[in-house]
């Protein structure tokens, strides 16, 4: 991802702490906390959470600017949701250890575990995974239960692009062989793994060579030397090298297995960026489809076709399956995006969204669950649209719509 200077403005990084509260809650209400984890632990579903709170669609700073927003909604609600994030970006990050260790104190969970747990992926993606990035940012998400997450970022100062690495307690098997839940990145060409399931040979030989005698590994060296570059002896069989999942054209990669996502450099959205036909699936349900279930919802005052539009798109942040994230771009158009693109953030639509996703819980803990439930039709009829009659969004016509309300819509960009 590339890596983009400067700070995300008060008025966006307060909405984004609410927002992204919210959506975490409704998680919790209709999922559980583990799912949540699950959640924050797929890449395409996290870039998409970044989108749909209005930052840039692709940048690294959607890593820093997210996981500050939720620390700080969850962190004051931690009591009450059974979560907490830990770490940060730099210092911050150097914290996590104390941060466990003092949850533990008061949770009982096995504090000694969860800092080894900690490091180990800290490590792991500094050291084991050699591809040009140092790590800059560590967040851990602990759930009172002993569940955990952890959303990590390095840097390449070189090429100005960041890798985010995704792990997750609950699939994890082993720390050193396939441990990540997913990874974004460019491709690097040809790196050393040795996490990937074929180094189990070379991790084997690692440890061997570690109980050798240290006259002996110095002379492996000088063999090394003698012979000339390693990385030629790959054709020989003598040194083994992993490559990460990549395209020929070196483009960024959302990599979660067979759930891979190329992203460009451009910084705009485009149309080629955008599932069109869902795309338009969310625009008919929310200007050409309003059907009778969503009464509960449409009676709330103010609410109006473009809080539709974004609630839609909320709605499928909340109740999509993994499949629904490959183009994060399209979440976007519920609230635009800070630097203005795909169009600037439209302050009152968003605020909208925030009040009515408070309104669906707070009716859901009196027992209520007429929203919520609304909120949960909202996708499963953009699906059903989008499935058997929504045509292509017309791309170019939906982004001059956007500007041309955007001052009615109360739009903002970094700066204004």
């Amino acid at each position: 991802m590339p890596l983009h200077v400067g700070t995300v403005p008060k008025w966006l990084a307060d909405r984004m702490r609410d927002l992204g509260t919210e959506i975490v809650q409704i998680l919790l209400i209709e999922y559980g906390k583990k799912e949540v984890l699950t959640r924050l632990s797929d890449p395409l579903w996290f870039q998409s959470l970044g989108a749909v709170l209005g930052m840039d669609w692709h940048s690294s700073g959607i890593t820093t600017s997210v996981m500050y927003a939720l620390k700080r909604g969850i962190n004051a609600r931690a009591r009450e949701f059974g979560l907490c994030i830990c770490g940060g970006r730099g210092k911050y990050s150097r914290k996590t250890p104390e941060e466990l260790m003092f949850l533990a104190e008061h949770t009982g969970l096995p504090g000694t575990d969860l800092v080894r747990a900690s490091k180990l992926a800290a490590k792991i993606d500094n050291t084991a995974v050699q591809d040009g990035f140092q790590l800059y940012q560590h967040n851990f998400i602990l759930s009172n239960e002993g569940d955990w997450a952890i959303v990590q970022q390095g840097m390449n100062s070189k090429t100005k692009t960041a890798r985010r690495y995704h792990w997750c307690s609950q699939n994890l098997r082993s720390f050193v062989e396939e441990p990540h839940s997913g990874i974004t990145g460019e491709n690097q060409g040809q790196i050393l793994n040795l996490t990937d399931s074929s180094a189990d040979r070379t991790r084997s030989s690692i440890l061997t060579l570690s109980n050798e005698e240290p006259q002996r590994i110095i002379k492996e060296i000088s063999d090394i030397a003698r012979l000339g570059n390693p990385l030629e002896q790959k054709k020989s069989g003598q040194m083994e090298l992993f490559d990460l999942e990549s395209n020929q054209d070196g483009e960024i990669i959302l990599d979660n297995g067979d759930r891979n996502l190329v992203l460009p450099d451009h910084h705009e959205v485009r149309a080629e960026d955008v599932d069109l036909k869902r795309l338009g699936g969310v625009l008919a349900t929310a200007y050409e489809n309003q059907p009778k279930d969503f009464e509960t919802l449409l009676l709330t005052p103010g609410l109006g076709p473009r809080t539709l539009q974004s609630l839609t798109l909320v709605s499928e942040v909340i109740h999509g399956t993994p499949g629904r994230f490959r183009d994060p771009a399209r979440f976007s158009f519920a609230h635009g995006g800070k630097d203005g693109h795909p169009f600037p953030v439209p302050t009152k639509i968003y605020d909208e969204s925030i009040r009515i996703l408070g309104d669906c819980i707070e009716k859901s803990k009196m027992g209520y669950n007429d929203k919520s439930e609304c909120l949960r039709r909202l996708h499963q009829t953009a699906l059903e649209i989008e499935k058997n009659c929504a045509p292509e969004a017309d791309f170019d016509a939906a982004i001059a719509y956007e500007k041309s309300k955007s001052k009615e819509w109360g739009g903002r960009m970094v700066g204004s």
